[in-house]
């Protein structure tokens, strides 16, 4: 058995073998673990909005020349060669990050153009990649343009057999456009997507003024434009404080609108629902909502979606209020949910980062007149190419004849006309006028220039060539002059990202279909919360309980006296007269309170259910007693050890299924008795039929707890309390079923926790006061 201290014995690169402490092995492999989670899985790039699996499926469309214009391509192939060459890892993970590129509802400006199924708003996933077949978008190839300048830099795939981009050139803010998701190892990310118009705006702010505040920058970038719509309710000054920290949290609504359908009825429409929202989920949510009757307002809800969204809520009844009822589901279900916005972000691949708006932006820009330095660096160092071919080319017009004869008679015509001395040699044009010297300096002739001399067509000879060639250096040398001082000067680099930016709003602006803004921002209404029983129509039911604890509720008040019918081996236990508006308090035996509601019970026409499917009540778990909860209400509440306390009836109100619980019971006690409070006194009787009077003032209030010793027994235990009113005296019917009233107390009046002394003649057998 190995410590943290000792030392295992690991292979090293040589055959030899190498010690070192086990925490430290660990720690460093972890560490190394971690790093690659955060820097080649989980986090994108701040510069060009992509993770690497992304980044390498881009990479392996364009290898595979897929164009917007062009043919489709199988998935598989792609995904095949995106695992093959550059991102070893499963071909169901590439193809599922893939078709995520092509979803319009995940997407805000999709990079993958999909043909076949690629999975849809309902949650469907994608049909297999054998079935479906893509290419690359406009907005994809947008992100690589001048991938092949040396814009970025390139790295060795896995395997050193290829090169992959480190980064991509991108001419739009991905990052912020599409957005993107991720937990990596200790920190995450959740970026919503945004209008790249807008982000066009405030990349165009932040070039005229570096300095430009995070009030003005989001007052043109005002949030998230989700690509399935819907309308953002947050607060302004919430939104700002989130951009301006990287933290915060985006509410957003469903869309919906209300359709009149004539002699005063109507319906909602939900048009656009939340992102990332599962449209049959949201649906079987609504539906489980009728069904337990917590948004009782709402009667049925219909999918009648095509292409476009539309789901139909029809209201319980025409005097429904609309506002209220959507306030209800929005409540009560994903038609508003909260968007998290973590902008944890690697900084230049390197360094990971919660970035404020200003900052990704800033990150972009910078990235952009990296690109356009090195496009511009790439592009000189063609036209110095060109131009030395173009000076070859020309040298060689004005020595043709001598040209010809190299070539004609030489052995090594490639040798001999960089050999030859073209300063000296030269041959005189046939006018004076068009005598154009050779450039000075360049009395011999590069490799390059020989090369291309030799390489020169016979037609090539003609007098118009030789004039397109002199255009061609005078337009490349205005061109590198052009490109000099556009390297030499900042202000105008940042000028040709503007421009560039522009260009991209041509194509994506807010006046195309894609462009345009799909999310919209409202002031949410805050409505009220009405309690649920004021939205319950208020109607009269009878609770019968079963011993068995089949629970059902009867119409109106019937005669609590008249026979019901039960399950064989069945009886009745508890019948009392109630409201749907009412809650039920169930005590149960293990000092737990659930909260039932009048109108979900069962009707009355069978026998019921069993009141376990409606809470989580043990089997082996007993009902001590049924209540109806009395707000202000305050309870004695008692276990068979003779323990107990006084607790308000808001105490005993149980929010979920579990219930709640009040009285604290250890093995083989359970709650014994829940009263009422009703006057100033405390009678108790133990299975001894001994009885004891005392103040009720001696009990405590508590919320939950053991309580405190009601009475004291040899044997057995508590088996009924009550309370009553000391001036009117202690009732309870005798053997014939006759009230009897003790006024005169004094015999059985004690302190708490007394033993005391036997009950009354006449006082009922089975030791209950009711």
């Amino acid at each position: 058995m190995t410590t943290d201290d000792d030392e295992p014995r690991i292979e090293g690169p040589d055959g030899l073998t190498v010690s070192e402490p086990l925490s430290r092995a660990i720690g460093e492999r972890y560490l190394t673990y971690a790093l690659s989670t955060i820097m080649h899985r989980a986090l994108p790039d701040a510069r060009d909005g992509l993770k690497p699996v992304h980044r390498r499926i881009l990479w392996a469309m364009r290898r595979l020349r897929l164009t917007p214009t062009g043919g489709f391509l199988k998935s598989a192939k792609i995904s095949g060669d995106t695992m093959g060459d550059f991102h070893p890892h499963g071909d169901q993970a590439i193809y599922d990050a893939m078709a995520r590129l092509a979803q319009d509802f995940n997407m805000r400006y999709p990079l993958v153009d999909g043909q076949g199924n690629f999975g849809n708003i309902d949650g469907d996933n994608p049909a297999a990649s054998r079935y479906t077949e893509a290419r690359v978008t406009h907005a994809a190839e947008a992100l690589m343009e001048g991938i092949d300048e040396t814009a970025v830099d390139f790295r060795p795939n896995y395997d050193g057999r290829l090169e992959e981009p480190v980064v991509l050139p991108a001419a739009f803010p991905n990052l912020l456009a599409n957005g993107s998701s991720g937990i990596a190892v200790g920190m995450a990310t959740n970026i919503p997507p945004h209008n790249l118009d807008e982000l066009i705006d405030g990349c165009q702010a932040l070039l005229a003024d570096p300095s430009l505040t995070d009030e003005a920058l989001v007052a043109l970038i005002p949030g998230p434009d989700f690509p399935t719509g819907g309308v953002i309710v947050e607060p302004r000054d919430s939104i700002l404080e989130a951009y301006r920290t990287g933290r915060g949290a985006f509410r957003l609504r469903a869309k919906w609108e209300v359709e009149d359908l004539g002699r005063g009825t109507w319906q909602i429409v939900v048009t656009e629902i939340p992102f990332q929202v599962q449209k049959s989920k949201l649906i079987e949510k609504l539906a489980e909502l009728i069904q337990i009757k917590k948004v009782p307002l709402l009667a049925d809800v219909r999918d009648e979606s095509a292409e476009d969204i539309r789901l139909v809520l029809e209201p319980r009844a025409r005097t429904v209020d609309a506002e209220v009822l959507m306030g209800s589901l929005f409540r009560n279900s994903d038609l508003e949910v909260r968007f998290s916005l973590n902008m944890n972000v690697l900084i230049d691949g390197k360094v990971p980062k919660v970035c404020s708006l200003k900052e990704v932006l800033r990150a972009f820009l910078d990235h952009r007149r990296d690109v356009l330095q090195r496009r511009s660096q790439h592009r000189i160092e063609k036209i110095d190419v060109r131009l030395e071919v173009l000076e070859g080319l020309l040298i060689a017009f004005l020595n043709l004849d001598r040209v010809i004869d190299i070539i004609r008679y030489d052995t090594d015509p490639k040798a001999a006309l960089m050999a030859e001395d073209w300063s000296k040699s030269h041959i005189r044009a046939t006018s004076e006028k068009d005598y154009r010297p050779p450039a000075p300096g360049r009395g011999m002739l590069t490799e390059n220039q020989a090369e291309a001399i030799l390489n020169m067509r016979l037609r090539s000879l003609r007098r118009l060539e030789e004039m397109e060639l002199n255009a061609e250096r005078d337009a490349l040398k205005a061109e590198r002059a052009d490109l000099a001082d556009l390297l030499a000067s900042e202000t105008r680099q940042w000028q040709r990202i503007g421009q560039e930016l522009d260009e991209v709003r041509r194509l994506y602006g807010k006046q195309t279909a894609l462009g345009a803004r799909r999310t919209q921002f409202a002031d949410a209404a805050e409505i009220e919360e009405i309690p649920y029983e004021a939205m319950i129509d208020r109607e009269p039911i009878t609770v019968i309980c079963s011993k068995m604890g089949w629970i059902r509720a009867m119409k109106g008040h019937v005669d609590l006296a008249a026979e019901q019918k039960f399950k064989d081996g069945d009886g009745p236990r508890f019948a009392f007269h109630a409201e749907t508006t009412d809650k039920i308090l169930l005590v149960a035996e293990n000092g737990r309170f659930y909260t039932l509601l009048g109108a979900n019970l069962p009707g009355g026409r069978g026998m019921g259910e069993p009141v376990r499917l409606m809470v989580d009540l043990p089997n082996d778990t007993g009902i001590t007693d049924l209540l109806i909860y009395r707000p202000g209400q305050k309870y004695l509440i008692a276990s068979t050890a003779g323990d107990g306390f006084v607790v308000s009836s808001e105490e005993l109100l149980a929010q979920t299924r579990a219930g709640k619980a009040v009285l604290t019971v250890r093995d083989g006690v359970k709650t014994a008795v829940c009263v009422a409070v009703a006057g100033d006194s405390v009678a108790v009787v133990g299975d001894n039929r001994k009885m004891l009077v005392f103040a009720l003032s001696e009990l405590p209030e508590m919320a939950r707890g053991k309580g405190v010793r009601l009475q004291k027994y040899k044997d057995g235990g508590l088996s009924d309390a009550t309370t009553f009113a000391r001036a009117e005296g202690l009732s309870w019917k005798d053997p014939a079923g006759r009230t009897r009233t003790e006024t005169d107390l004094a015999e059985w009046t004690g302190a708490r926790a007394g033993a005391g002394k036997m009950a009354p003649r006449g006082f009922p057998r089975d030791n209950r006061f009711t």
